[in-house]
């Protein structure tokens, strides 16, 4: 039905853009901003103001399947960040009550991660209500391939869009809502094409190491008022 929404997104999702311009305008080393960005304290902000504001789905890009083409430097910088956080993440969990999910390929991670974002799943798998999509090794084609591939060997029968959706690493979770891109962009550079059918996109010029709570309710603030008509 169309209309305002007047109310807050189910899920929201997260494109970090800017961390290596934000640093280099700061006449610092690329890998700085994602320090920044990547910070416990920063990214835990954002959970708590989603949850805040009632968003009960909050997908983060942390490293997309492309970004393994980057100088192994600065892959190992991004790692050891998401690592950091990761560990963060488990000394915080029962006390901020935060489901966690890893989305994205589990075969080219270190090994030592993947187990850190298995422990993470399964030690927060009992909370519900505020979800976090940690997206690493995360590319939207790539997610539709492997879909794929799970179908030419499991399914039978024709294949509608709701028994597609199964195959997909966020089977059971609600489409995206609401994309919110930092840093000046305008394109979603493949991020889950299929979720995000109707999702509403906010681009923003802010880049991503400076995108806090603050930003986040006024993307929120302005979906709310978007008029949305699903086709119709």
């Amino acid at each position: 039905m169309a209309g305002k929404t007047s109310h807050v997104p189910q899920h929201v999702a997260i494109i970090p853009d800017g961390n290596r311009r934000w640093a280099r305008a700061k006449g610092m080393a690329a890998t700085a901003g994602h320090v920044r960005a990547g910070a416990y304290e920063n990214i835990n902000s954002l959970m708590k103001e989603a949850k805040n504001l009632g968003v009960k789905y909050l997908s983060l890009w942390g490293f997309s399947t492309e970004n393994w083409k980057r100088e192994k430097k600065e892959v190992d910088e991004i790692l050891r960040v998401v690592s950091k956080g990761v560990d963060r993440c488990l000394e915080e969990a029962k006390k901020e009550k935060f489901g966690f999910k890893h989305i994205g390929r589990k075969d080219r991670l270190p090994a030592e991660l993947l187990d850190k974002l298995k422990k993470l799943e399964d030690e927060t798998k009992e909370f519900k209500e505020s979800c976090v999509l940690l997206c690493l090794d995360y590319g939207g084609r790539d997610e539709i391939v492997r879909a794929v591939n799970k179908i030419i060997k499991e399914a039978k029968g024709d294949i509608e869009e709701s028994t597609f959706a199964n195959y997909l690493e966020t089977a059971g979770i609600p489409d995206v809502d609401l994309i919110v891109r930092t840093g000046g962009e305008k394109r979603l550079s493949g991020f889950m094409p299929f979720q995000s059918d109707y999702a509403e996109i906010y681009f923003t010029d802010v880049l991503f190491p400076d995108f806090n709570a603050k930003e986040l309710k006024k993307s929120v603030d302005w979906f709310m008022k978007v008029d949305r008509r699903f086709g119709n």
